[in-house]
């Protein structure tokens, strides 16, 4: 199913409904502009907002979540809220340990969806017994990982007695990481878009710029409706307004399958972001 309008969810493995389209903070400082993005989104029907304990940024995501859900007249209930446990927390009681510390700055009880932020060898497995345990204790509505290859799903899920929820990787027309898009698909697990856009390196492309005058669509938009045309949750990330509402309004066309084609033909197996088989941090 092909999400409708900003507030469709897709469910995960575990009957949780996540919303296909999001909001995404990476480098974005804490303070004033990243309050006022966030609020900013849930003001325009957002109802997913993601970061992470690396991105330095959680008090102000939380602050932005308080007052926008107030100004929005909406409960906390409706929002999906995601954060990561980054590298060097990856052991099985110092991730339960970054998990409260990444609640405490948020100010939030729960949140909807935590992510293993990177698969680091020797270390994921603890984390991910720590992630159970949160899981199974109802503190978390659901546990995923993000920049996992298949062989580390693999490796993971042997071991595991939760398989993950979410996979949030790169994607782009530069990157359309079929296979592993398969392989998710296979397992029940949702693929997640992180830099959509690739960090903007896409948008003056001559391919995507003529199939977007056909639509009367800007380049940004194309690229998000082929996100999820191709079942991909989404998360682009901005703090200035116009583009928080341009980045959503991609629920009044369909990519026919010919652009779909043409767009998933970009691709280059082209990484803006680490490899996740060889990152050093």
């Amino acid at each position: 199913m092909v999400a409708k309008n900003l507030q469709d969810t897709t469910t995960l493995h575990n009957g949780v409904k996540m919303p296909w389209f999001g909001i995404g903070v990476f480098k974005v400082e804490d303070g004033p502009e990243l309050v006022h993005a966030v609020k900013t989104a849930i003001k325009h029907g957002y109802r997913s907002v993601d970061t992470a304990a690396i991105y330095g940024n959680e008090v102000g995501v939380g602050q932005g979540i308080r007052e926008g859900i107030k100004e929005a007249g909406i409960s906390r209930e409706d929002l999906f809220v995601t954060s990561k446990v980054w590298n060097t927390d990856l052991g099985y009681e110092s991730t339960i340990a970054a998990y409260e510390t990444s609640l405490k700055k948020l100010g939030l009880e729960y949140l909807d969806l935590y992510l293993i932020h990177w698969p680091v060898e020797g270390k994921y497995k603890d984390a991910w017994r720590a992630l159970e345990t949160l899981y199974k204790e109802g503190r978390v509505r659901a546990i995923g990982v993000s920049n996992f290859q298949i062989h580390h799903l693999e490796d993971l899920m042997k071991d595991a007695e939760i398989k993950p929820m979410v996979n949030q990787v790169e994607y782009h027309p530069r990157l359309t990481q079929k296979e592993l898009q398969a392989f998710c698909r296979e397992h029940g697990i949702q693929l997640e878009a992180w830099s959509p856009l690739m960090q903007g390196q896409l948008l003056d492309n001559e391919v995507l710029q003529e199939i977007a005058n056909k639509y009367n669509k800007s380049v940004a938009q194309v690229i998000l409706r082929w996100d999820l045309q191709n079942g991909v949750v989404t998360i682009p990330k901005t703090t200035k307004e116009h583009r928080i509402v341009e980045n959503a309004s991609v629920f009044d066309f369909e990519l026919t399958e010919e652009d779909m084609k043409r767009i998933d033909g970009l691709n280059q197996n082209h990484r803006v972001g680490p490899d996740p088989d060889n990152f050093d941090f």
